[in-house]
């Protein structure tokens, strides 16, 4: 499974975030953001794997990026140009569909 979560970082384009939900229905149980999460948690690499472009279902930061805190997360965003206010995206702009 964990392989899986990996691979579908990788394909997300440069611009666009997904949800926990999204991969966890990828994975084909919507019931699996959650080991999602801790999947994610435990990157072992981050620079390959781009963790940072995964947000809860509305949009909302990780409180807890385990690579550099929220600010970490949000600086990875906008260097991509995805705007990120109050530490939330646009899901209606961004998420990939």
């Amino acid at each position: 499974m964990k392989e899986k979560v990996f691979d579908f970082l990788e394909s997300i384009p440069k611009g666009k975030v997904v949800t926990y939900g999204q991969i966890a229905e990828f994975l084909g149980n919507k019931n699996l953001a959650r080991v999602v999460g801790n999947i994610l948690h435990n990157n072992l690499d981050p620079n390959k794997y781009p963790c940072y472009k995964v947000v809860n279902s509305k949009g909302n930061l990780s409180n807890n990026y385990a690579f550099g805190g929220i600010t970490k997360q949000k600086e990875l965003l906008e260097k991509e140009e995805i705007i990120v206010n109050n530490f939330k995206v646009d899901l209606r702009k961004y998420q990939l569909r």
